[in-house]
């Protein structure tokens, strides 16, 4: 039988941890988490997770150094980041500057944690093509 997708969560703030966690549980995925930055970067080297959601505003290494890190390992550069971020809102303009941030520094994309977490799972599905 295949496994579900291995999907890291690496966010500061407990409850948006807690809820993405059930959320994408229940959607099929199996879902682990990190704190902060340090921490997702040893649990990615642990787990090897499909996809990553990182947030970017974080303590001790934020979203982007986390990121940046990740690229230069060759064992992990390979694994897809998507921010997740409170930052911007719904103008075009606004999602094409965060779609350009995200490409710059390497990410596959981002998400916003306001989006409704359906949205935030079909997301996921489609860029996981499950």
């Amino acid at each position: 039988m295949n496994q579900p997708p291995l999907l890291l969560v690496v966010d500061d703030e407990t409850s948006f941890r807690e809820i993405f966690s059930l959320k994408l549980g229940s959607a099929g995925f199996h879902v682990e988490v990190a704190e902060d930055g340090l921490q997702g970067i040893q649990k990615a080297k642990t787990l090897k997770p499909d996809l990553i959601l990182m947030d970017v505003q974080m303590p001790n290494l934020n979203g982007v150094e986390a990121m940046m890190k990740l690229k230069e390992d060759p064992n992990l550069r390979d694994i897809p980041v998507f921010f997740l971020t409170n930052l911007g809102d719904a103008k075009t303009e606004t999602q094409h500057l965060n779609d350009k941030f995200s490409q710059e520094v390497g990410a596959a994309g981002y998400l916003k944690k306001t989006d409704d977490l359906d949205t935030l799972v079909t997301k996921v599905k489609a860029f996981l093509k499950v």
